[in-house]
């Protein structure tokens, strides 16, 4: 393969460590993919650990603010978004989901959502959403 760009690692301060061999967000070129992030604040003691009992929407504004922070960190924001992957562990989490998701959206001035993919997965022991997102830096 014969790239020009070379990726980097989008590590924001409070990601110096990660639960597994991965980083945050890896930059290439004009893109910006950020790993699936829980409802779980990365400065957490225990980023191992079980996630704290919570419900859908708390772990969800929290995971939609974590994919934030790496957005951040590599100088993009929710308007550079073109794709969220979600996962949830429960179909019954799908509409208090939404619920919370078309608030977070609507309070951070985001015009046009982006595209979305939802599926039913299994997590570690207390988490409910995971959330990944793809974005494409504006000045590009």
């Amino acid at each position: 393969m014969n790239h020009t760009a070379t990726p980097t690692a989008i590590v924001p301060a409070s990601r110096t460590k990660t639960v597994g061999p991965f980083s945050p967000g890896v930059s290439i070129g004009p893109l910006l993919q950020v790993a699936g992030q829980v409802g779980v604040a990365p400065t957490a003691p225990d980023a191992s650990a079980p996630a704290p009992v919570a419900s859908v929407r708390t772990q969800t504004l929290q995971a939609l603010d974590n994919v934030r922070e790496v957005l951040t960190e590599g100088r993009t924001d929710w308007e550079d978004v073109l794709m969220i992957r979600v996962y949830l562990t429960d179909t019954s989490h799908l509409e208090e989901f939404n619920d919370t998701y078309r608030e977070y959206f609507s309070g951070h001035g985001c015009e046009t959502l982006p595209a979305r993919t939802t599926v039913y997965v299994g997590l570690p022991a207390g988490l409910l959403v995971e959330i990944d997102a793809l974005a494409v830096h504006g000045d590009h």
